[in-house]
């Protein structure tokens, strides 16, 4: 079965756990959402999936053939893409050679990594921003920019480390439909990290739930909301109502 999977997944930092045999599957053309409290560990799951991190234990796997060990230009090459919180754009350099750069690293000739620099950015509707330098960019342009980059190759999978953050309401929309197009449209598995939980619970299939390293509720949105788990991560205490978790979190 073609999924990019964590099994049984554990990284420890001098002693200190920061994940705790996690596990997680994502399948192509579906969303699948990665929640959980500061300090969780979700990061650092994504720093294993994409090879920045290794882990102390367990595996790492792609359509069944083992990840762990490579180096992140090896996962990305293979068809594991992501952004991270911070942008991380080259930002003297215009929009378009941000993902020129990036189809010229994965073996593009420099013709057809600005050809297919050029359409991602009219697919995802910025090509008025192929110019502006990239450090000059609103930070939520920074984003959108951010993932055009992740999606050059057309990876198989994308991890989005908080995508939404600092985005009001109307540019959350927005993304949430350009998210159900890459999965939709591109066939692409998507991971997304999120702090804003209705987003999660608005496009996801499939959501984990971290808290302290460890998984401690996974399921459809319908089972996250009503999670007393949940709630009590979040909130350190539970719930006597039965709130979402939505409602909680606003």
């Amino acid at each position: 079965m073609k999924q990019l999977s964590a099994d049984g997944v554990s990284v420890a930092f001098a002693g200190l756990r920061a994940l705790s045999h996690v596990t997680l599957s994502i399948e192509p053309g579906r969303i699948t959402g990665l929640i959980g409290p500061n300090g969780a560990g979700k990061t650092t799951l994504v720093n294993v999936l994409t090879g920045f991190q290794g882990p102390t234990e367990g595996a790492v796997t792609l359509d069944g053939a083992a990840l762990t060990g490579l180096q992140p230009h090896e996962v990305r090459r293979r068809g594991v893409a992501r952004t991270f919180q911070g942008g991380r754009l080259f930002r003297d350099l215009p929009v378009i050679d941000n993902l020129e750069v990036t189809g010229v690293g994965l073996g593009q000739s420099r013709a057809a990594a600005i050809a297919e620099a050029e359409t991602m950015l009219d697919w995802i509707g910025i090509s008025p921003l192929a110019d502006r330098i990239a450090g000059t960019l609103p930070y939520t342009d920074e984003r959108r920019v951010a993932i055009g980059r992740a999606l050059m190759g057309r990876p198989g999978y994308v991890l989005l480390d908080e995508p939404a953050a600092g985005m009001s309401a109307p540019e959350v929309a927005d993304l949430a439909g350009l998210i159900r197009r890459i999965a939709g449209e591109m066939g692409c598995g998507v991971l997304l990290i999120e702090h804003n939980v209705g987003l999660v619970l608005d496009l996801c299939d499939h959501i984990v739930v971290l808290d302290s390293g460890a998984v401690i509720e996974s399921g459809p949105p319908a089972v996250i909301r009503d999670s007393e788990k949940v709630r009590h991560a979040y909130m350190g205490t539970a719930a006597d109502t039965r709130l979402p978790v939505l409602e909680v979190m606003q």
